[in-house]
């Protein structure tokens, strides 16, 4: 079934004739005429009574001209929704990330798109890891993710923003000099991590510089991390933006040998969007995320 042939139906319909439907569409006769009998022999049933006096519809050809009225309507309403997709008067934006990117991040670079295109739908994607983020670019399920680089090579990315990885340690700790060394940080045992697979190149680099450490990586909550160093009953390695708020007793140092996670803005090599996705993609690119996480620190 073609829109060629429901838009003969309403023409013929409309004007009771073949000669007039086919200036309408401006179509030849015999066009309109094969339009019509083939969509009747799809059918199966006659829609008009042919005579010398034109084109009647048949009792099943007027029950069937409401539905492709009602057909027409809805090819209609997807032109005008493709086009304001395909403008920046509309549309719709997904974005992928995890919590400490979503929480502190993103929100001031889409209330600043939001300014210049309100008309335009960004929604966060929140997700638990960077593995998953990339699942949601893969099937489909996100236009735009935030992921740890460097990346595979199915997706362009560009640096986002590089957070450095901190040592927190209870408010009444005792820290012989400025700079923190691994003995000091081994005193609370077992020191928590955060949770794989984000936290998978910290976990390589504390087997290398310091395999005594004692750890454990088996609560999820950054936030209840916190809380627990806060009460003085451990101490813990995070990624700052994920360790923030940090309540004001908390001791914060760098690493001993420093360490960040390098984030970075992602999408499918080669893939199809709307103009929206790529006009929010160019916003990211050029925000200062640098900038508006010292702030947040």
């Amino acid at each position: 079934m073609k829109i060629s042939q429901l838009r003969a139906v309403v023409a013929v319909a409309e004007r009771g004739n073949f000669s007039e439907a086919a200036l309408d569409l401006q179509l030849t006769q015999p066009a309109v005429s094969y339009a019509i009998a083939t969509l009747e022999e799809e059918l199966g049933v006659p829609l008009f009574a042919r005579g010398r006096h034109g084109a009647v519809l048949t009792p099943a050809g007027e029950r069937i001209l409401h539905h492709v009225r009602q057909a027409m309507q809805h090819l209609e309403l997807m032109q005008e929704e493709a086009n304001m997709h395909k403008g920046l008067h509309g549309g719709h934006v997904r974005v992928a990330a995890f919590r400490s990117v979503a929480t502190h991040l993103l929100p001031k670079a889409i209330a600043q798109f939001h300014d210049q295109f309100p008309e335009v739908a960004v929604t966060i994607i929140e997700s638990l890891s960077y593995i998953e983020v990339e699942n949601c670019l893969r099937e489909g399920r996100a236009d735009i993710g935030v992921t740890y680089l460097p990346t595979s090579d199915e997706f362009t990315a560009w640096e986002m923003v590089r957070d450095e990885y901190i040592v927190l340690l209870p408010p009444k700790a005792k820290i012989n000099s400025s700079q923190i060394t691994w003995e000091d940080i081994a005193k609370y045992s077992p020191v928590i991590l955060s949770c794989l697979p984000c936290a998978k190149s910290l976990h390589q680099n504390l087997k290398q510089l310091a395999p005594s450490l004692n750890t454990t990586s088996n609560i999820q909550e950054d936030s209840t991390i916190v809380s627990m160093v806060n009460q003085g009953l451990t101490a813990a390695i995070l990624p700052r933006l994920a360790a923030v708020p940090i309540p004001p007793g908390v001791q914060v140092y760098s690493l001993p040998n420093p360490l960040e996670r390098v984030m970075g803005v992602a999408m499918l090599s080669q893939s199809l969007h709307i103009p929206a996705v790529f006009k929010f993609l160019e916003m990211l690119k050029d925000f200062d995320f640098y900038t508006l996480a010292k702030c947040t620190y």
